[in-house]
C-alpha cells in the first residue's frame, strides 16, 4: 500500500507476534507492528566485495516520533548506504567497539586476569584514577602516540619509577584491548601506541634503591621499636605499628607479607610463619627468630590479621607514625622496604651465606643447579639457626647503643 498518515493512524496493533507492511512509494521503507508499538523500518541488501549479498532490517523510530515524511527521508538516505555497501550492521558494531572507554577495558581486564595479585590490581586502579584519570571514561582507540608521548614526560618530570610502572599498566591494557575488541575482522586498536616509549627509547633509567638503616645506627633504631614495643602509654595501633617494624626488621619480609600475615599462617609453638601465596607463587615455610616469637606471642588474638588495623577485619596500612620516631633518632630516612635491605646487610654482618639471605628473603635463586634442584626451598625451617642468628645481632646492637649512652658516674676528688 502507499502509507498516508490516515492510513497509519488507523493501523490496530497485534494482540501477538507481528505483522510487516510495505510502502509503495519507498522500496524497503515498511512498518513493523507489535503488540505495544508501530515503527518504521527500512529493509534492503548490502553487498560485500565477493559480490554477496545480506539481508538487512533496521528500525528507523517509532510513529509518533518520526513523521511519515521524515522516515521515508530517512529511509531513502539509509537505503542509498546499502547501495555503496554501507552495513549497517557492522557499523553499528564498529560504533560500539570504538566506543569502549579505557576504563571498561580495565574492568574486563581485571576480571579475565585472575591470577593478578592484590598489589598488581591496586597500582592499576590506582594508575588510572590518577595518571590516567581524564583518559579512563574515554575511548581506548583515542589514545595515540602523541598523547603517550607528552604524557610519559609530564609523569617522568614528577616521578621516573612512577611513570614507567604507570606506562607499562596502559600497555598491558591496551594490548589486552588489542586482542578482545575487534570489528569487521579487525582490531580497534591497529598498533599499541605505548611502543612509541620504546622505539625512541624514552623509558626512564630508574636505579635500584639502596637505602637502608647503616649498621651502626640498628641499635638505635632497635631501641626505639623497644621501647615502643614495652611503652604501656602506647595506644594499640601504635604497638601493633612498633611490632609490625620490628617484625619487618627480624624476618626481612616484604611490607605485603607481613600486613597480610594472617594468625593461621603462624606457628608459634614450632616457631615458624608461612606465606601461602607468596610473590614469586611458591608457598614457602619461614623459621620464627626466638626475638620475632617473643613479639607474636605478645600480640592479641582477636583478628584474623596478625598485625591489624583499627577497621574492623582489616590489616595495618602503613607504620609512618613509628617510622617517623626512628627518623627522628637516627637521622635517616628510611621506608619499610629499607628494612628488607637492612635485614639483608646485618645477614652479611653475621656471615651467613648469600644463598641463604635469598631464602629467607623470598628471593628467587637462578642460575644455581645445586640450589634449585637439590636443595630444600619451601621448607626453611633448618635456616632457625641463621635467623636466630640475625635477630641476636640486632639485639646486642641494642644493647651496646644502651651502654654507649651511659655516663659513668665520676667521684669527686676530696
Amino acid at each position: 500500500m502507499k502509507f498516508t498518515k490516515s492510513i497509519i493512524d488507523e493501523l490496530k496493533l497485534p494482540d501477538n507476534g507481528q505483522i510487516l507492511l510495505w510502502d509503495d512509494e519507498v522500496t524497503g521503507f515498511g512498518i513493523r507492528l507489535t503488540a505495544s508499538k508501530k515503527t518504521y523500518i527500512y529493509q534492503g541488501r548490502v553487498y560485500d566485495e565477493s559480490g554477496k549479498g545480506t539481508s538487512r532490517r533496521l528500525s528507523l523510530g517509532e510513529l509518533g516520533i518520526l513523521t511519515l515524511q521524515e522516515a521515508r527521508k530517512r529511509a531513502q538516505i539509509e537505503l542509498a548506504k546499502l547501495l555503496k555497501g554501507n552495513d549497517p550492521i557492522l557499523a553499528k558494531k564498529r560504533a560500539e567497539a570504538n566506543a569502549v572507554t579505557l576504563d571498561e577495558v580495565k574492568e574486563e581486564y581485571l576480571k579475565n586476569r585472575r591470577e593478578l595479585k592484590a598489589t598488581s590490581r591496586a597500582d592499576i586502579e590506582r594508575h588510572l584514577n590518577t595518571s590516567f584519570s581524564d583518559w579512563k571514561n574515554r575511548p581506548a582507540v583515542d589514545i595515540t602516540r602523541e598523547k603517550v608521548a607528552k604524557r610519559f614526560t609530564e609523569l617522568s618530570d614528577k616521578s621516573p619509577a612512577q611513570a614507567n610502572q604507570a606506562f607499562r599498566v596502559l600497555r598491558a591494557l591496551l594490548n589486552y584491548a588489542r586482542a578482545a575488541y575487534h570489528h569487521d575482522g579487525k582490531s580497534i586498536i591497529i598498533e599499541n601506541p605505548v611502543t612509541v616509549l620504546s622505539e625512541t627509547k624514552r623509558w626512564n633509567t630508574v636505579r635500584p634503591r639502596s637505602g637502608r638503616i647503616p649498621t651502626d645506627k640498628i641499635g638505635a633504631d632497635w631501641n626505639v621499636l623497644k621501647a615502643l614495643r614495652n611503652d604501656p602509654a602506647q595506644t594499640v595501633i601504635g604497638k601493633t605499628m612498633a611490632d609490625a617494624v620490628s617484625f619487618l626488621l627480624l624476618t626481612g619480609a616484604r611490607w605485603s607479607e607481613m600486613a597480610n600475615l594472617e594468625l593461621m599462617q603462624t606457628n608459634l609453638e614450632e616457631k615458624y610463619w608461612q606465606l601461602l601465596d607468596p610473590k614469586n607463587r611458591n608457598p614457602v615455610i619461614f623459621p620464627l627468630s626466638d626475638i620475632a616469637v617473643d613479639i607474636l606471642e605478645a600480640r592479641p588474638k582477636k583478628n584474623k590479621y596478625v598485625f591489624p588495623s583499627r577497621v574492623a577485619d582489616g590489616h595495618l596500612i602503613d607504620a609512618r607514625g613509628v617510622l617517623d620516631k626512628i627518623i627522628e633518632v637516627i637521622d635517616v630516612h628510611i621506608t619499610p622496604h629499607d628494612l628488607r635491605r637492612t635485614f639483608r646487610a646485618v645477614a652479611g654482618e653475621c656471615g651467613i651465606e648469600l644463598w641463604k639471605t635469598k631464602l629467607l628473603m623470598n628471593h628467587k635463586i637462578s642460575g644455581d643447579v645445586t640450589i634449585s634442584h637439590y636443595t630444600e626451598t619451601s621448607d626453611l625451617r633448618y635456616l632457625r639457626p641463621e635467623i636466630n642468628l640475625i635477630a641476636n645481632w640486632i639485639e646486642r646492637q641494642g644493647i651496646i647503643d644502651r651502654e654507649e649512652k651511659v655516663i659513668p658516674f665520676r667521684k669527686s676528688k676530696k
